[in-house]
């Protein structure tokens, strides 16, 4: 069936065109985006009228963790093992639900997750992912603690290998490792970080001699490097060594930022991640003190990083660390980006053609004739409406030109 959404506001990835369109959808692609009252006009088409919305393409989520409900909750201690592969069907749908139709996933996923959705088993945005979080001994993503526990957020499995490694040798094996087992790209941490109660955001993980082997053995397979990267001296290093991304990027300074406008590297902010944090433990989730505390410490610089950032020009691409706090909620991320500074359209592109530019796809992210018709329609017209609070205006979404 031939779908028409008519006399809507669109915004192409890019731009918003002007006038309202006609988006007609057949057979999963956008056959075209005609001027308002002149797209298809054929007897069983189904007409939609859009009057007073705005139609963007499918928001794609540059840092999500599908497996994971609440990263640092007490629940992982407990919980079935295999409770949260279910879970994440849960999550998936959510995502999808609430407006994001691709989503980079920062580990946690594997493979089997990614060809469930593919062929259809269950339902979810298309994905890429890194399966688990490269981490030096006592690292951000060493989740062994001093009770002499593991624990068992990101517990390796066999289609999940652990991401524990250190020296040269040791991360270039553990990258191959991760390769190995489905991975698009790699996740490693080059700080420490808000959930890892007993180490630093300031403070640097891995050398920059073990990030360029790192880079260079992902790049020999054809894959990038994304980064957890907090604090300055860490971020600094990822970034000579040649990573795509810098993930959160709390404690930039002005160095930092000349670095990542030299190589190109793109900024994902993911704003939502420490004010979720901060209201999971007002909400009695019982998470350590440590981890409140450092959460509530970088709120402020992380506003203010990523609006200096900004000013000066470098690519950001949005990104929520969804797992961290609620799937389904991803667009919120829209408008904390606005609220440092990002104008509607570039809040908007960063989620869409600036987020298919990161993941080198320009099958995603725009909106335009032969295109995938991965879309979503926002209630209001957002060429004068207020970004600010988009999450709550998602009125439909489209994934290959079918209704979510």
């Amino acid at each position: 069936m031939v779908t028409v959404l008519t006399h809507a506001t669109v915004f192409d990835g890019t731009r918003f065109l002007p006038g309202t369109r006609d988006v007609v959808i057949d057979g999963g692609r956008i056959a075209s985006v005609a001027e308002g009252g002149q797209g298809s006009h054929n007897a069983g088409d189904d007409y939609i009228d859009c009057t007073g919305m705005t139609i963007i393409p499918g928001v794609i989520d540059c840092h999500v963790h599908l497996t994971s409900s609440g990263a640092a909750a007490a629940s992982n201690f407990h919980d079935p093992f295999s409770l949260q592969f279910y879970n994440s069907v849960a999550n998936m749908e959510a995502t999808l639900r609430g407006g994001v139709t691709t989503v980079r996933d920062a580990g946690g996923t594997d493979l089997g997750a990614k060809v469930a959705v593919e062929t259809g088993v269950v339902r979810g945005p298309r994905m890429t992912i890194a399966v688990n979080i490269m981490s030096q001994t006592g690292g951000h993503g060493d989740f062994h603690l001093v009770s002499g526990a593991d624990s068992p957020f990101l517990a390796p499995h066999p289609g999940r290998p652990s991401g524990v490694a250190d020296g040269l040798e040791g991360v270039q094996r553990k990258t191959r490792e991760l390769l190995r087992a489905g991975a698009d790209h790699i996740k490693i941490c080059s700080t420490g970080g808000v959930l890892s109660p007993r180490d630093d955001p300031r403070h640097s993980q891995f050398t920059e001699a073990e990030i360029s082997v790192i880079v260079a053995e992902a790049a020999a397979q054809g894959a990038a490097v994304m980064s957890h990267a907090q604090g300055a001296p860490g971020i600094k290093n990822a970034v000579r060594a040649g990573v795509r991304t810098i993930e959160h990027g709390i404690y930039l300074d002005d160095e930092a930022i000349d670095l990542m406008l030299e190589h190109g590297t793109f900024l994902v902010p993911t704003l939502q991640a420490p004010q979720a944090v901060i209201k999971a433990a007002d909400s009695g989730a019982g998470l350590p003190a440590s981890v409140v505390d450092k959460a509530h410490r970088v709120v402020a610089a992380h506003q203010e990083s990523i609006a200096r950032a900004h000013e000066a020009g470098v690519p950001i691409a949005l990104g929520t660390d969804a797992g961290v706090g609620p799937h389904g909620e991803n667009l919120e991320e829209i408008s904390l980006l606005a609220g440092v500074g990002l104008s509607t359209t570039e809040a908007l592109a960063a989620g869409t053609s600036v987020a298919a530019r990161l993941l080198d796809d320009d099958r995603v992210g725009r909106l335009g004739e032969g295109g995938r018709a991965d879309l979503v329609v926002i209630d209001g017209d957002l060429r004068t409406a207020d970004v600010r609070g988009i999450e709550n205006r998602v009125n439909a979404v489209y994934l290959d030109g079918e209704l979510v």
